[in-house]
């Protein structure tokens, strides 16, 4: 259905097609209630056709609540616990859609992210759902008939759903909606920064490792304390990938990011034995085994005299693993909400039900999804906390 109830009143409205919006519309709808979801976008779920290289990576089978970032930890248990990777598993599957997983768990389609928004619309009409796109939504009302207009009159509704996102991918059509709205109501919204997101180096660093970028090395990247086993990878502008991505989660301006260039290995005590059993080999072509032959080059141009092997002292073998385990740097800024894949901070969990996601100010009023103070690792969480907090939404909207 794209058209509006003559009535203009609907049980359940939710604002944003995305994720969390469709998953909350499905379950709602599945109970009999009337849904509308009004999106401000030409289509529904961008963010999920865009991620995972246009295969998105739509769950992760080990997702829990230590894979989730809030000033309230708790939080995520009650929604995660509820509806849980397999349940969404088992959709996927029941649509046929093919699925393989890459590595850590994380869920990948065969073919197509387009499969995931055709089985979620398809699911959507199955349950009687309402969609329009294109509809720009202006909230009048939020006391106990909740009230929003569009182009096309004033809608009234029991519920209303916020399922809007973050900041992030601003062309994309992220917005504040949520937040903002959130703010006006007087409900705490927490201070909101980009997350997953590359992290950039000052004029002087950038020039200094500009040669090495594209390349991709195994790392144990730390920061606050937080440690990723994944690849960095060395850009035009400074470090992402995996690793790098997951830990600008935890880092804040200012502080240093610690790599370690050899995970697993004890740098020094390996240097010593290769010392001994391969006096010979240079220290430039040892290092490149694993480092790659330009970064091992461009580190015995930048902090350690090459040499065999043999002729390392204690103090140089010291001086090279100071240099490699860790490599501590300490970016400038991050690549901001232009390349984010989430938005860090937002609307503040003791505002809401764990259970039902409901604003305790505010009944009727839904909260689910990125706007929440909410924010996944990397490689399936974030939309898993979508389909679970929709979920628990829909449940109750």
């Amino acid at each position: 259905m794209t058209s509006i109830d003559p009535s203009n009143e609907y049980d359940v409205i939710i604002i944003g097609a995305g994720a969390a919006g469709l998953m909350c519309a499905i379950t709602a709808g599945q109970r009999g209630r009337r849904v509308l979801v009004l999106d401000h976008a030409n289509k529904v779920g961008k963010k999920i056709l865009m991620s995972g290289g246009g295969r998105c990576n739509f769950t992760n089978m080990y997702c829990g609540p230590d894979n989730f970032i809030s000033a309230n930890p708790h939080f995520v248990k009650s929604a995660l616990s509820r509806y849980t990777p397999w349940h969404f598993i088992e959709l996927v599957e029941r649509h046929q859609i093919a699925y393989h997983e890459k590595k850590l768990g994380q869920l990948f389609c065969d073919q197509s992210s387009k499969d995931i928004v055709q089985m979620l619309l398809a699911e959507c009409e199955a349950a009687g759902v309402t969609i329009l796109l294109n509809t720009p939504v202006k909230v009048l009302d939020c006391g106990e008939q909740k009230q929003v207009e569009v182009s096309q009159g004033r809608l009234r509704s029991k519920s209303l759903v916020i399922a809007t996102g973050g900041l992030s991918i601003p062309k994309m059509g992220a917005t504040s909606f949520g937040l903002s709205l959130a703010q006006s109501l007087g409900i705490s919204v927490l201070p909101t920064r980009a997350g997953l997101v590359p992290v950039t180096f000052d004029e002087r660093t950038r020039e200094r490792l500009a040669e090495l970028s594209g390349i991709s090395l195994e790392t144990i990247t730390s920061a606050n304390e937080a440690a990723f086993r994944e690849n960095i990878l060395f850009t035009h502008r400074g470090l992402s990938g995996p690793a790098i991505l997951q830990a600008s989660s935890y880092w804040q301006p200012g502080q240093v990011m610690t790599i370690d260039l050899f995970p697993g290995i004890d740098l020094r005590t390996y240097l010593a034995e290769m010392r001994h059993d391969r006096p010979k080999l240079a220290l430039k072509t040892l290092l490149a085994e694993r480092l790659t032959r330009r970064v091992s080059q461009y580190w015995c141009e930048q902090w350690i005299e090459d040499k065999p092997l043999g002729q390392l002292s204690d103090a140089e073998i010291e001086q090279v693993v100071s240099h490699c385990q860790p490599w501590s740097v300490r970016p400038s800024g991050t690549e901001g909400y232009r390349t984010a894949e989430v938005t860090l901070g937002g609307v503040d969990t003791n505002a809401l039900s764990s259970k039902t996601m409901e604003c305790r100010d505010y009944p009727g009023l839904f909260f689910i999804g990125e706007v929440v103070d909410v924010t996944g690792h990397l490689g399936g969480h974030n939309f898993q906390w979508a389909w679970a907090s929709g979920q628990a939404a829909g449940q109750f909207a």
